[in-house]
């Protein structure tokens, strides 16, 4: 029997999934903390969708003044990402994704979505996968490392679906972080859309209807 490569909070549909949304927490939290909004997301029936939230491993983080956390990468205010740790958290979520993959479900029909520190697991993970996702939902994130999409990214992705989203009062990581990836996605060729809400480092209703909106969008099953 299979077992997954991280321990993860599941929702599963009374029918057979016909995709998988693998959800990465912010810093600090842990798998449950994004599992009320599925409900939320009031997804159609016929749409049938597998919902995995992993935990992160638990570490020192620096900007915690050295109190353990869950976290998939140490991070210091002061001096950035911690890359080795981004890098040993990618291979984790390629994990995953390849545990759903020898599951059953295709590479195409996986979506990864993040939020905060997160979300910039998510894009570092499928910006450079070597095949084909079905989307990115990054939320009130950030880009760890611009430089190299142009020579590294993967070409198989380089048409991959994203919505980002970010609230105007982002104490925590400022909306500029959100626009500052956001130009440099566009300035290597990916297609965006952008949301903006009046909230601070957190998640709305509004939000919410546009992620269901887009969710349903990008997953829709061809009759």
């Amino acid at each position: 029997m299979l077992s997954a490569p991280l321990p993860t909070v599941e929702i599963n549909p009374a029918e057979a999934p016909v995709a998988v949304v693998i959800w990465l927490h912010g810093l600090g939290a842990d798998g449950h903390d994004f599992e009320p909004i599925v409900p939320e997301l009031h997804l159609p029936a016929d749409l049938p969708i597998r919902f995995v939230f992993p935990h992160a491993p638990e570490m020192a983080v620096t900007a915690f003044g050295g109190q353990r956390a869950r976290a998939w990468f140490d991070f210091d205010p002061g001096g950035g990402v911690d890359s080795p740790g981004l890098e040993k958290s990618v291979r984790q979520v390629r994990d995953l994704i390849q545990y759903e993959i020898d599951s059953g479900t295709p590479a195409e029909r996986i979506l990864l979505a993040g939020f905060s520190q997160g979300g910039v697991l998510a894009f570092h993970t499928a910006l450079y996968y070597p095949k084909r996702l079905a989307g990115i939902l990054a939320l009130s994130t950030f880009l760890a490392d611009s430089e190299s999409l142009g020579s590294e990214k993967a070409r198989v992705n380089a048409q991959i679906p994203i919505l980002m989203c970010h609230g105007q009062q982002d104490a925590v990581l400022p909306m500029a972080l959100g626009k500052s990836a956001l130009e440099a996605l566009q300035g290597s060729g990916y297609a965006i859309e952008w949301r903006e809400y009046p909230m601070g480092h957190e998640v709305c209703m509004e939000e919410i209807q546009e992620i269901s909106r887009w969710l349903q969008s990008v997953l829709a099953v061809n009759s």
